[in-house]
């Protein structure tokens, strides 16, 4: 049984309410416990079997629609995608990129593979190549003495062979060396700093592409105390690291560890190539031989398979064809043939992979005369010469043409003080002999104002629907200041017309908003001075008429290669390059075949090639070439358009005059010529030269003129100017040059001003008097009539003018660009004269 305490303590828990003593102790609040609310209690899903039917799942999920969850990336395959199935897809992935990178790696294994390209680039004059290379191969202890042909040096540790590239401490010979390799050693001086010489060959290098690249220290172990290396390291690597940010280690050439380490990492790592390259069938050349019919050059294919029907271009020889492809297997008493080789030649004893077909490439770079005449047939002439006009030509249209007077009503017979409306309905049939008729000519100020100014002006982007009064000089003139004109001596005028120039030129030293401004002298004819000039009202979207400019377009400008599609064009040209030829990896003999104004004795006094390069189709036709050049910041002065530069595009390497234009896309396709281009700015640079298909890299450079033999031997004599991509080719690209005359403000009365020193003759007024004028300040009015003989003119305006503005009108021709012509370089530095693969006049090359 309970005690009395046990019954009193069950009972007070059973109680649902507790009572708050307050107060006296009379008040007591009732109060509740504390409860979780529902909302936060979860409840878990049922279990289910995985031993379900198929019956019972089906029916289960009858009728259900599969929503995406929201705000996942999945897409919708991937979301009906089982887990098998996306753990398979992602083993696909995977086994696709292993075979993409044994692929990639082929070209090196078995014992017929390439070499690996190892170039030793020294950035400091007392790195020695040389000592590089012997350290390098004693730390894997390679045997020197057995060298294969063509540098190659076995390294039986890792079962591979390397083919090492020392070239000289010159610019060129580094970039040749560098866009045919598979690694690129830099090698930095402990001692020395990097000179002006060694940092350019870097910022080329960087520039035109490059595969993978290693760092290096040369003579560190001369530096003492031991315990200063560490620091040298850090220094080298953080200057390196600013040209290349994936360098994580300089290496110690002077340690054998860190030399093994950097053999590895040769022997073993699969280059990344360069993209341009690799579009390409390109070869590092092994050895030049000459036999009766022309020279053999010998090497390893590498990229694409090599297209026997495309041309090649060997170094800085130029563009060739090929006459037939040999094997050349490196020679091995062990060998054994293959059961898939092909037959061997008995004449010749070589074993012939491929000839050319007929449907190989020839080497002419324009269209066929024939061809061109067809068209030139077809086409209308040009129906008016510059000469032969009476005004300017503004856009596309002729203004106020003398053969539009026949169209002119003749002035009627009406009676005094009839109006507008009532002439409009006069019929003319009162006899002539009335006293109270007068003549009246045709209104043609509907357009005018009571003040006679024009009521919609440029302002208002109304240029095309403005009209202007006929010039004349008997009428009365609306500014009664111009009444009493002051016709000045010829002295006297010239007198002001220096001193007004003089104060302009002033003026100009430290504004730039007139880059185009140009001055007519008085005794020149401005009518056939800018005889090719034309009016546009506006340079984005007004139509450029090229009938008038086929008077003054080069002669082969018509026989250029025109793409209409340049995208299409180009995937339909990479995807033949795909097929066919002889697969890369082989060793041959690549017969070049000689055209008629090419002979032995030329080629071989030129430099040996580095490398050759198969074009792909047509990149040896002429077109014009638009690329796209960023000057550098380092060149401290604006460069002038068609100053002749050395252009390095790819395994090309060309003598150009650049014409330079505004970069963009507009509407007409016109773009504004530039006559300088200033440090850090980046322009389109136009010329006429051979195809090349893809966004290749650019390089710029500009010959530097010695002052001494000293100075030519210390200092790199081509500087590094700038750097570009590759643009689409378009001959239908036209580029304008803009000049602009300006005229200053004498007399101003309102909206109507009186200009002078624009024009020098009242008939060049008359000429340009089409064309719409602006003001530096964003006034716009056009000519009104011409004052006396010496080119003063009234003009309206949109507003009231300064004093201190100057007006001023823009004229545009079309100008055309240069044909480029082929560099190449001796040791000498001679120049020779050679003849253009088209017949034409000889270019002047660098030999």
């Amino acid at each position: 049984m309970n005690s009395p305490a046990d019954l009193a303590k069950l009972a007070t828990n059973s109680i649902p309410f507790r009572f708050k003593a307050g107060g006296n102790g009379n008040n007591m609040v009732p109060t509740t416990d504390h409860h979780h609310r529902s909302t936060t209690k979860s409840s878990n899903k049922p279990f289910k079997t995985k031993h379900a039917t198929k019956s019972a799942l089906k029916e289960r999920s009858k009728g259900k629609i599969e929503k995406s969850e929201v705000g996942s990336r999945k897409t919708a395959h991937q979301q009906v995608m089982s887990k098998i199935d996306r753990r398979n897809h992602a083993r696909q992935l995977k086994q696709n990129k292993l075979g993409e990178r044994r692929e990639e790696g082929s070209v090196f294994t078995g014992r017929d593979g390439a070499a690996r390209i190892v170039v030793v680039v020294p950035l400091c004059g007392d790195v020695v190549s040389e000592t590089v290379v012997k350290m390098l191969n004693e730390s894997v202890e390679a045997d020197e003495s057995h060298t294969a042909e063509g540098g190659r040096v076995e390294i039986p540790r890792f079962k591979t062979r390397v083919q090492y590239l020392t070239p000289k401490r010159e610019l060129f010979a580094v970039l040749d060396a560098c866009r045919i390799a598979d690694f690129v050693l830099f090698t930095l001086s402990a001692e020395q700093e990097v000179d002006e010489l060694g940092e350019q060959m870097l910022r080329t290098v960087e520039s035109q592409g490059v595969s993978t690249v290693l760092t290096g220290a040369y003579g560190l172990e001369k530096i003492e105390p031991t315990k200063r290396r560490p620091d040298v390291l850090k220094s080298l690597k953080s200057f390196i690291t600013h040209f290349f940010a994936s360098q994580e280690k300089v290496h110690d050439l002077s340690s054998r560890q860190d030399c093994s380490n950097v053999m590895r990492s040769l022997c073993t790592t699969t280059p990344k190539g360069i993209s341009w390259r690799e579009m390409r069938s390109w070869m590092a050349v092994d050895d030049v031989q000459w036999d009766e019919a022309g020279p053999v050059v010998t090497g390893t294919i590498r990229g694409k398979n090599l297209k026997v029907d495309r041309l090649v271009q060997v170094g800085d020889w130029g563009d060739f064809q090929i006459e037939r492809v040999t094997a050349a297997p490196l020679e091995r008493s062990n060998k054994r043939p293959k059961a898939t080789d092909m037959a061997v030649d008995a004449a010749s004893g070589e074993q012939e992979l491929d000839r050319p077909g007929d449907e190989q490439d020839d080497l002419a770079q324009l269209a066929p005369e024939e061809a061109v005449m067809d068209d030139v047939m077809s086409m209308p002439a040009p129906s008016m010469a510059a000469s032969d006009r009476k005004h300017v030509l503004l856009d596309d249209h002729q203004y106020f043409d003398e053969d539009d007077e026949e169209e002119i009503p003749m002035p009627k017979r009406l009676p005094r003080g009839t109006s507008k409306y009532q002439a409009a309905w006069y019929l003319g049939d009162m006899s002539d002999s009335g006293s109270d008729m007068t003549d009246v000519e045709p209104d043609r100020d509907d357009d005018m104002d009571m003040d006679g100014l024009p009521i919609a002006g440029p302002a208002d982007g109304h240029f095309e629907d403005m009209t202007m009064r006929d010039p004349t000089e008997a009428g009365a003139s609306e500014y009664p200041q111009s009444e009493f004109f002051p016709d000045a001596a010829p002295q006297d005028e010239a007198d002001q017309i220096a001193a007004y120039r003089k104060q302009r030129r002033e003026a100009a030293e430290d504004d730039l908003e007139f880059p185009d401004e140009i001055e007519l002298h008085p005794g020149v004819n401005a009518r056939e001075r800018l005889a090719k000039y034309r009016g546009l009202k506006s340079l984005r979207t007004s139509r450029w008429e090229t009938e008038a400019d086929q008077l003054y377009q080069p002669e082969e400008w018509s026989r250029l290669l025109e793409i209409a599609d340049y995208k299409t064009a180009k995937n339909r040209v990479m995807k033949e390059a795909l097929t066919g030829g002889v697969k890369a990896g082989t060793r041959v003999n690549i017969h070049i075949r000689l055209s008629s104004d090419q002979s032995k004795d030329q080629l071989q006094n030129l430099p040996l090639p580095t490398s050759l390069f198969s074009l792909l189709r047509h990149e040896h036709k002429l077109t014009s070439v638009n690329t796209s050049m960023t000057l550098s910041t380092d060149y401290g002065a604006p460069l002038k358009s068609k100053e002749e530069l050395i252009m390095q595009c790819g395994p090309r390497r060309l003598r150009i005059n650049p014409l330079f234009s505004q970069a963009g896309n507009t509407p007409n396709n016109v773009h504004k010529f530039d006559r300088y281009l200033h440090p850090g700015r980046t322009a389109v640079v136009s010329f006429i030269g051979p195809v090349t298909w893809g966004s290749i890299p650019c390089l710029y450079f500009k010959q530097r003129a010695a002052s001494s033999e000293e100075d030519a031997k210390a200092q790199p004599r081509l500087d590094l100017i700038g750097t570009g991509t590759m643009l689409a080719p378009s001959t239908n690209r036209i580029v304008t040059k803009r000049i602009i005359l300006t005229g200053h403000p004498y007399k101003i009365h309102k909206k109507l001003v009186t200009v002078r020193y624009m024009f020098f003759s009242d008939a060049d007024v008359e000429y340009f008097s089409a064309l719409q004028l602006w003001t530096r300040r964003g006034r716009s009015g056009f000519v009104k009539e011409p004052l006396g003989t010496h080119g003063y003119f009234k003009a309206t305006f949109d507003g009231k003018i300064n004093p201190l503005d100057s007006v001023a009108v823009s004229l545009y021709k079309r100008v055309w660009p240069r044909r480029a012509r082929m560099w190449s370089a001796g040791g000498d530095g001679e120049e020779v004269m050679i003849q253009g693969d088209d017949g034409g006049p000889p270019m002047l090359v660098e030999a």
